[in-house]
């Protein structure tokens, strides 16, 4: 039975109160139970301290922090994998304490994984995951995360499109639907005389679906600056820069200028201007999936991918921090769950000191791990502490 610790947090910080694993990565079964309190995991290296975080993330719409096949995440036996996963957990949001179940099985005839996952909400299926952005919204921060600004341009689309996804749970939909319909019209064009009214039909939906992401986008970024420049509240502004988004593609560019109607038109003609070009291209060279999340450090003017690897952490966790504010506002008053993966291990003493103080005044119900407890001490009595070793976890 999981310590009782007196919640020091406000009913308004989303939590996990309890999480249950079976077959999850390296835990056979698992039962923790923790309080609103930040929630700090150490260990070593291989322990199974990210593995926690994943399982938490999970609880929200899409494929969690690491993005893994569900055949991947099962926990392995020998040199095969077990038949299945399990998550369950008791959280308690905007309705209440609310019992999220989440699953997914190999399928028994033909040994192909499955594609989706079950998802029970007080043990009622739902038809999709996408279900669970009613009740549980989380961010996070993970080591991958580190080389944001200077990798390729996809990995910066993905985190523009979880900062979306924290605001509007059917942003995943819309994204999965334009993807979709980008490999049919891919396809379509792989053929030298294809059907130009088949291949119409297809544009149709596509310039629907890619002028709803845009949009979407545009929306959120919006809504992000506003936070970020929030620095007076935070009380932080001098220790984690100001940064200036900006979403760099010709779509995303045309949202302010135009009715959606006609933002829709704009993309239809482009894409079909564009079928030659496109069809030597052996892709579709326009469109959202094709855009650039653009950050600048305000401070010295300078884009993300130019400043020091310090700064682009720094920058990171100011974007993350205005998100959690900003997500907030959007889901009831109640801010959602973060999670930060090995954050503190990289940050100097002064911007650790700041980041646990902004995690505290905003509240919320903080998963962090790290491999030396030292990093933590400033939360000594403030937070939930566990450690980790080979699958078991301890309080200490």
């Amino acid at each position: 039975m999981a310590e009782v610790y007196p919640p020091t947090q406000d009913p308004g910080a989303l939590c996990v109160a309890r999480l249950t694993l079976t077959d999850f990565r390296n835990y056979p079964a698992l039962r923790l139970e923790v309080d609103r309190r930040p929630v700090v995991i150490t260990g070593a290296n291989g322990a199974g301290k990210t593995n926690l975080l994943e399982a938490v993330s999970l609880l929200a719409p899409g494929r969690g922090l690491r993005g893994a096949p569900f055949d991947q995440i099962a926990r392995r036996k020998g040199e095969a994998s077990s038949a299945g996963w399990a998550i369950a957990a008791e959280i308690d949001g905007p309705q209440g304490a609310v019992d999220i179940g989440t699953a997914w099985q190999m399928p028994v005839h033909d040994g192909v994984p499955a594609s989706s996952r079950q998802v029970r909400i007080d043990g009622q299926p739902q038809r999709t995951s996408g279900s669970l952005g009613n009740y549980v919204r989380a961010i996070w921060l993970t080591p991958a995360m580190d080389r944001l600004f200077a990798g390729p341009a996809g990995d910066r689309r993905r985190f523009l499109d979880r900062i979306v996804l924290a605001f509007d749970p059917e942003h995943a939909g819309r994204v999965a639907r334009l993807e979709k319909l980008l490999r049919e019209r891919n396809r379509i064009l792989t053929e030298v005389n294809f059907d130009a009214r088949w291949l119409g039909g297809i544009e149709e939906q596509l310039a629907e679906s890619g002028a709803a992401v845009a949009v979407a986008r545009v929306d959120a970024i919006e809504v992000l600056q506003s936070y970020i420049y929030d620095t007076g509240s935070a009380g932080q502004g001098d220790v984690f820069p100001c940064a200036i988004l900006a979403i760099d593609g010709h779509l995303e560019g045309m949202v302010r200028q135009m009715p959606a109607v006609q933002l829709e038109d704009e993309y239809r003609t482009m894409l079909a201007d564009s079928r030659r070009r496109d069809q030597a291209a052996g892709r579709t060279l326009s469109g959202p999936h094709r855009s650039d999340f653009a950050v600048h450090h305000a401070g010295n003017q300078m884009p993300a991918r130019s400043c020091s690897t310090g700064e682009q952490k720094a920058l990171l966790i100011a974007i993350t921090l205005a998100h959690v504010r900003a997500a907030s506002v959007r889901f009831d008053g109640w801010t959602p769950l973060v999670l930060l993966d090995e954050v503190a291990a990289h940050l100097d003493e002064k911007r650790r000191a700041a980041l646990f103080a902004e995690i505290e005044r905003l509240r919320c119900q903080a998963w962090m791990t790290g491999t030396d407890e030292a990093l933590f001490e400033a939360l000594a009595g403030r937070a939930n502490a566990l450690k980790v070793e080979d699958g078991t976890v301890y309080r200490h």
